[in-house]
C-alpha cells in the first residue's frame, strides 16, 4: 500500500521563511512518519506564480498534488493543512479533498491550529496552542500577537483566543489582526487603557513572510511597530514565524496521529458525546 501525506500551506515567496518554517515542519513530519511519502502544496496561487517567476521554484496547488498522487496510484492520503484558522483557505482544501474522495482507498484531512475548544471529549486546541508558544509569553512582558484576520466568519477565532488567554491568566497578551478584528485601534485602546509603555510584537502566523516583515515589524510609517512608536510606546519585535518553534510544529504531528489513529473524524468526533 502506497501512503502519502500532503502538507498544504498558504505559502510564502520569502525563501528564508519557506525554509525556516514550512520546510522545517515538512521535514519534522517526514522524520516522524517514515511509512509515508511527504508532498507539498500551496493554496496561494499568486505565491506559486511568483516563486516560479522569481526563483524558478515549482510548487503544486492542492488539486494538482492530489491529481499527481492519483496518477501515481497512491492508496492512502492524509492532507494536513498548516493553516492557523478554518477559514477560506481551509474551505478550499476541504473542497479539493471532497472532489478526490473516490480516487483513493482512504483520504482524510487534518484540522488547522484553531478548531476545537471547550468540550472535554475533544482536543482543547486553543489551550494546546497557548502551551506550545508559552516560551514567547513571558508574563513580565506585554505581548501583542499579530494575526492575519479575514472577512470569513472564522475570524471569530481571534476573539476566542483572546478570551482563552485571559482565562488562563495571560492578561498581558493582546490579540490583533491586520485584515480583520481585533484591529490595530482595538489593541491600541486596550494598551492605552492599561497605561502600557512597552510591548513586544509576536507573529500569530506560521511564517514570517510579507505581513510580518512589512506590516508588523518594518520602519514604514504604517507598520504596527511604527504606529505604536508614534503613540510613544516602546516596541520590541520578534521576527520569526511560529513554525520555527518545535513545540508549535508538534501540534501538526499530533493532528496527523489523530487521523491515523482515527481519534476524530474530519469535521467532528468518532465517539458519541456524553451530553
Amino acid at each position: 500500500m502506497k501512503k502519502a501525506i500532503l502538507v498544504v500551506s498558504f505559502g510564502t515567496s520569502y525563501l528564508d521563511a519557506l525554509e525556516n518554517s514550512i520546510e522545517r515542519i515538512e521535514n519534522k513530519i517526514r522524520d516522524e512518519f517514515k511509512d509515508y511519502q511527504i508532498f507539498r502544496a500551496f493554496t496561494a496561487h499568486k505565491i506559486i506564480k511568483k516563486l516560479k517567476k522569481v526563483h524558478n521554484l515549482d510548487v503544486l496547488r492542492p488539486e494538482e498534488a492530489l491529481e499527481n498522487l492519483k496518477m501515481r496510484e497512491f492508496d492512502e492520503v492524509i492532507v494536513q493543512p498548516l493553516h492557523m484558522i478554518p477559514g477560506e483557505e481551509f474551505d478550499y482544501v476541504k473542497g479539493v479533498v471532497d472532489k478526490y474522495k473516490d480516487y483513493f482507498s482512504s483520504i482524510k484531512i487534518g484540522r488547522p491550529i484553531f478548531y476545537y475548544q471547550g468540550i472535554e471529549e475533544l482536543p482543547q486546541d486553543y489551550t494546546l496552542f497557548i502551551k506550545s508558544i508559552s516560551s514567547l509569553l513571558n508574563k513580565d512582558e506585554n505581548i501583542i500577537l499579530f494575526g492575519h484576520g479575514t472577512a470569513h466568519y472564522s475570524n471569530a477565532v481571534y476573539g476566542s483566543l483572546q478570551n482563552v488567554l485571559m482565562d488562563e491568566g495571560y492578561n498581558n497578551v493582546f490579540v490583533g489582526t491586520v485584515e480583520g478584528y481585533p484591529t490595530f485601534d482595538t489593541v491600541l485602546t486596550k494598551i492605552k487603557n492599561k497605561d502600557i509603555k512597552k510591548v513586544k510584537l509576536v507573529p500569530l502566523m506560521v511564517v514570517a513572510g510579507d505581513h510580518v516583515k512589512n506590516d508588523m515589524g518594518s520602519d514604514e510609517e504604517d507598520s504596527w511597530k511604527s504606529m505604536l512608536e508614534q503613540e510613544g510606546i516602546e516596541v520590541e519585535t520578534y521576527m520569526h514565524g511560529l513554525g520555527e518553534l518545535d513545540e508549535f510544529s508538534n501540534l501538526y504531528i499530533a493532528r496527523i496521529y489523530d487521523i491515523i489513529e482515527d481519534r476524530y473524524s474530519e469535521y467532528g468526533f468518532t465517539k458519541k458525546l456524553k451530553h
